[in-house]
């Protein structure tokens, strides 16, 4: 697939500006995009969110099928990204009319106000002769009777979700005032057969679930991938009849490479924020202990050197620090160091103990799994102060952040049947939301803000 070239034209005979969206190598997509928000937004705003109109009902190279039925999955797509996340309150295409063409840039406001709506999305989808779809994007304040946002995006039909991936970013963004996080993929342990003997695949998928893809094969056992920063590579831990390695598996041409070998079990390995380093852990003679090495091979530096149980390590987005997990005082806690493995300190002192830390894109708040009877998900900021739970279930754990460090994905294991899936919550620990996977999954990993 390659990249086609900007599309700037958005005037009333097009409808549309259109942009287009890359493949995960290509550089970021531009848009034309109003750079002005009108008017505020209080929590829990009513969004309708109507099919997407269309011109004609055209036949489709996508999934969703013809141009009247692709505007209803966008409008759907749209709306399962917003439902989840405590700051809105959508209403679905299911129980909304669907605007007329020409009402996509004249929304019927006393309409809208009449159904109680505050914020009105609606958007247009159009089959382009070469096979591509192009879909506009438009937010309108209905009080105000005024558009806060626009944008398009030409894609290729394998694509179109992503195209409603972005309008969801273009609506959280503007209304939210954070950074969007919708148009991103999930690396998981795909899990599959009896307990005793698990497939266990490295596998991704949207950030809502679909499009799910294998990356191997299951005839060595996967686990705790992470995407790299630059969103090329997957790094993630093996195990083949026994011996464990360190794999780089590069998504644009589906071939791995082999970073480490060891003949001593290895743990966790994860990028540096640059992506020119690796943390993992190796036990040698019942001590674990954290090193570095470059990430395109070479020597490892040790990091950690105490008895007992260093596993982790997953650096502050600036790459000055580094969050891990020890049990060097009698029980797993979670502790900071360095980037050079100086300064190493204890911050989680609240009771029961503390495994698998992540460290917020954002810098501000470490969350980790708290285990005290249960496997809670809770967050702190990185002094180790202002802990709180996010989830209270049964077993929940290996917390990932997404892009923007406002939501949180987990697996959590059920009590009676031992089924493990993949979660998310955002900060408020009030939403919760369950991703549709194919079986069992397990170590999620939230890769970037895709281009």
């Amino acid at each position: 697939m390659t990249v086609k070239k900007l599309l700037a034209l958005f005037c009333a005979a097009a409808l549309l500006p259109s942009t287009v969206l890359a493949q995960q190598t290509a550089p970021a997509v531009s848009q034309e995009v109003d750079e002005e928000v009108v008017g505020n937004l209080d929590n829990d705003a009513k969004i309708a969110i109507p099919a997407f109109a269309t011109n004609a009902d055209t036949p489709t190279q996508t999934s969703a099928g013809g141009t009247s039925a692709l505007g209803m999955s966008l409008a759907t797509v749209i709306y399962g990204d917003l439902k989840n996340n405590g700051l809105f309150k959508p209403t679905g295409p299911a129980s909304l009319p669907r605007p007329a063409l020409a009402q996509v840039q004249a929304p019927d406001y006393p309409g809208w106000q009449g159904r109680g709506s505050d914020m009105l999305l609606q958007g247009y989808v159009r089959a382009e002769t070469d096979g591509n779809v192009t879909v506009g994007c438009y937010l309108y304040d209905v009080s105000l009777g005024q558009q806060l946002a626009k944008a398009g995006w030409t894609v290729p039909p394998g694509e179109w979700r992503r195209a409603a991936h972005k309008c969801a970013d273009l609506v959280y963004s503007r209304l939210s005032g954070e950074n969007p996080f919708f148009d991103s993929r999930i690396a998981y342990i795909a899990e599959t057969g009896p307990k005793g003997h698990r497939m266990k695949r490295l596998a991704v998928m949207d950030s809502d679930g679909a499009n799910h893809t294998y990356l191997t094969t299951g005839q060595a056992t996967a686990l705790t991938p992470r995407y790299s920063p630059d969103y090329k590579q997957i790094l993630y831990l093996s195990y083949f009849n026994g011996s464990p390695r360190i794999y780089i598996y590069d998504l644009a041409s589906k071939t791995q490479k082999l970073l480490l070998q060891s003949p001593n079990p290895l743990f966790a390995p994860r990028w540096s924020p640059d992506g020119k380093w690796i943390l993992y852990s190796v036990a040698i003679a019942g001590n674990t202990d954290i090193y570095r090495m470059p990430s395109n091979g070479g020597s490892a530096v040790k990091l950690t050197n105490s008895p007992g149980i260093d596993i982790g390590g997953s650096f502050s987005p600036d790459g000055s620090r580094i969050v891990f997990e020890s049990d060097r005082s009698g029980s797993q806690q979670v502790y900071v160091m360095d980037a050079s493995g100086g300064g190493q300190k204890r911050i989680s002192f609240f009771g029961g103990r503390a495994a698998t830390p992540e460290w917020s894109p954002r810098g501000d708040q470490i969350a980790f799994t708290h285990i005290a009877g249960n496997f809670r998900i809770a967050v702190m900021d990185p002094s180790g102060g202002s802990m709180h739970y996010l989830t209270d279930s049964w077993q929940d754990e290996a917390p990932t952040w997404a892009p923007n460090g406002r939501v949180i994905q987990f697996f959590r294991t059920a009590r009676t049947s031992g089924q493990t899936g993949i979660w998310q919550v955002d900060l408020t620990g009030k939403n919760e939301r369950k991703l549709d996977t194919p079986g069992d999954g397990a170590d999620p990993a939230w890769g970037p803000l895709r281009p």
